[in-house]
Order: C-alpha cells, then structure tokens, then sequence
C-alpha cells in the first residue's frame, strides 16, 4: 500500500481534516472518536446474548462446564458478534512497528537497526508472524509507525510513520501531544483501512527494539505496582543488561511527576507503535470486532485503551501469558485470563495467532455440537 492511506478511501482525508484529537474521559472518548470522524461510539457487548449462549451451553451434549473456559470464550465471541451463531470470518493480523530513543541506552540486547530488520524479514514472508499469518489463513499487515529507517513500499506495508523513533524518554517526554494524538488517529485508521468487508477478527501484534521498556514505564503508571515489578528481559537481557535497563527506567519515571490521563502517561514513556495500538483496539472495538491480543506491550496497550474505554475490554481476548517478567502481574490486574501459557515471548502477534486456534475450536464447538434434545441423548439426573 506505500504511503499511508494512499490507495483506502477517505483515510488520508481523515486525518487531515482532524485538526485536535483529544481523548478525555471513558465517558466521552466515544463521542469524541466520532466527532473526529474516526470510528463510531464504542458499546458494551451484548449481556442478554452472553446470557443466552451459557444456556445453550448448558443443553450441549456435555456435562456442566465441561469444556472448561472453551464455555465462556463461546459466550463471549457470541456476545461481540450478538449472534448466537457466531464465526471466526476473513481474521487480520496487524503488526505495528516503532523504534524507541531509550534503545541507545542499553535496555535491549539487540540494537534498534533490528526493528527495520525485521519489518523487511516480515516483508519478505520469512518471520513467525508470517507462518503463523498462512497456517491461520489471516491477511497480515505492517504498519511503520515509527521506524528508524527507509521500509521501503511493499503491498502489504502501510506507511504510516510519524517520526523516525521516538525521543529518549529517560531525558525528555517520548513524543509531543500532537505526534501521540496522531498516532492514535492513525491507529485506529488502519483499522479502517485493512477490515474487509465480512471481517470479524483482528490480531495485534508489535514489533519494536526498546518497546518493553516503554512497556514497563506505562505498565508502572497504570497499575501503581512497583517499577522493579514492571520490567523484565525483554529480547533477553542478562543479569547486568537488567540491572541498566531498571536504573535508566528509574530515573525516567523520576525526571516528573507520573501524568495521570492515559494520553499524557502515553506521550510522556510510550512508543509510536504502541500508541497505533491503543487507537487499534479503539477502532477495533467500534467495529465490534473480536480482538486477540498478543503478549506484554500489547496488553500494555489494552490496558491504556481499556483507561480511556473500559468497554474495550468486552471486545478482548487474550491470546497467551508471555514469559516476559511482568505480563502475568498486568493480566491479573486486568481480571484477564490468558488462553495459552506457552512460555512464549516472541511479540509480532505470534502468541495471538496461535491462540486464534482455540477460539475457533471455542465456536465451532459452541454451533456444531448436538444439544440433548436434538441427539436424544439423556441429561443428567437431578
């Protein structure tokens, strides 16, 4: 697709005709996303179909819960699509890639000139996502939103960068407010941009050298829990690479005093690509789609998009627990269960695009399986 927007109806108009982006209280955050023209009000899913799907699953040819949380993974796909006939149609897998100032410092163990590494290996069919992409038969997608570097065009790169890698968060605010409101509108305009008509589901997923340290910093304002808490390996640190990686991460978060609205907290430690996140599952959302969620920066981002709209998270699955140190403490802040635990910590929406596996099993099992009164098969005595 090259430049952003360039070949979508209407999105590059839509950006320039949006002129502030403000994302206030969970309260008007729909209003406001409509106002700009982005996406339509985004609304809880439908409780009366949920209640509705745990009764049929109830009459299936089972015991009582005996598909485990395959049962509420149905009741939830039923009460995103408000159907109780639900299906996994025409999936996408988009992968937003970002560089990070803070990677100079030595938080990663790899350098940043890997990012647009591997946005061109993902390009070129060779990385798990891709893999992963075909087995799921998912369109997949990958979208600069700040890489160092010249991507390049490609029909499957949607060039959508604002700045060449954010600043160095340990000495300065990541990116200004109108490059973190961009980045937000952009977000939810590949959405937009790459839902086909009939589509129902979206993998996210992230790639960007330095993103679990911004991760870390936005996981430490959101949640309260201690920083130590928040920061892990990432791409594999040793012993004195984590040392580095939390006193530069320390200092960051004491240069000023932690912004309280999600957006401020985003623009202040966040990334381009992340920021592209939250707008994503904002987007995703007022389309009603089912979103599966990758691993630990992703679920950073659902948890800041989750701040500015809790009904985000009606609309979220999370795909896996990643092995990344602090995934597992944000998922049970967030009263989330992950599907898999595989020990995993790849990111590119590798974890997600497996865990799509389980929830078609979830629905197929849910619209195919005989009820007692169909099969003639006798229920369970009282």
């Amino acid at each position: 697709m090259g430049d952003f927007g360039a070949e979508t109806s209407g999105v590059c108009a839509a950006i320039s005709r949006v002129g502030h982006f403000h994302l206030g209280s969970a309260m008007d955050t729909g209003r406001v996303l409509a106002e700009n023209g982005m996406t339509s009000t985004i609304s809880a899913a439908d409780a009366a179909i949920r209640a509705a799907a745990n009764r049929r699953l109830d009459t299936l040819t089972k015991p009582l819960g005996a598909l485990g949380r395959l049962e509420p993974l149905a009741a939830q796909v039923c009460a995103v699509q408000r159907t109780l006939t639900p299906a996994i149609s025409h999936p996408v897998a988009v992968v937003f890639a970002g560089d990070h100032g803070v990677a100079d410092r030595g938080v990663s163990a790899y350098p940043r000139a890997v990012t647009e590494q591997m946005v061109k290996n993902f390009l070129n069919g060779g990385a798990a996502i891709n893999v992963l992409a075909r087995l799921q038969g998912m369109e997949l997608w990958i979208v600069d939103a700040g890489v160092d570097g010249d991507c390049g065009s490609h029909p499957r790169l949607i060039a959508a960068k604002i700045r060449r890698g954010t600043r160095d968060l340990s000495v300065e605010a990541a990116m200004s407010a109108a490059e973190c409101r961009a980045a937000l509108e952009r977000g939810a305009q590949v959405i937009d941009q790459v839902i086909p008509r009939g589509g129902n589901t979206v993998v996210l997923g992230e790639m960007g050298i330095g993103n679990t340290a911004s991760a870390a910093l936005l996981m430490h304002g959101l949640t309260g829990l201690p920083l130590a808490d928040c920061i892990g390996r990432g791409t594999g640190l040793d012993d004195a690479g984590l040392k580095r990686k939390r006193d530069v991460l320390a200092a960051a978060f004491a240069r000023r005093p932690a912004p309280q609205a999600a957006e401020e907290l985003l623009a202040e430690f966040g990334g381009y690509e992340i920021a592209m996140l939250v707008g994503a599952l904002l987007g995703a959302a007022a389309h009603r789609s089912l979103i599966i969620v990758d691993g630990f920066t992703v679920t950073v981002a659902a948890a800041l998009a989750a701040r500015i709209e809790p009904c985000v998270l009606d609309y979220c699955v999370f795909g896996h627990c990643s092995a990344e140190h602090a995934h597992r403490a944000l998922l049970s802040h967030l009263r989330a269960e992950p599907l898999l635990d595989l020990g995993m910590r790849l990111g590119e929406g590798s974890g997600a695009a497996v865990a799509l596996s389980v929830v078609r099993a979830a629905v197929d099992l849910f619209t195919r399986m005989a009820t007692f009164e169909g099969a003639g098969v006798s229920e369970r005595i009282a």
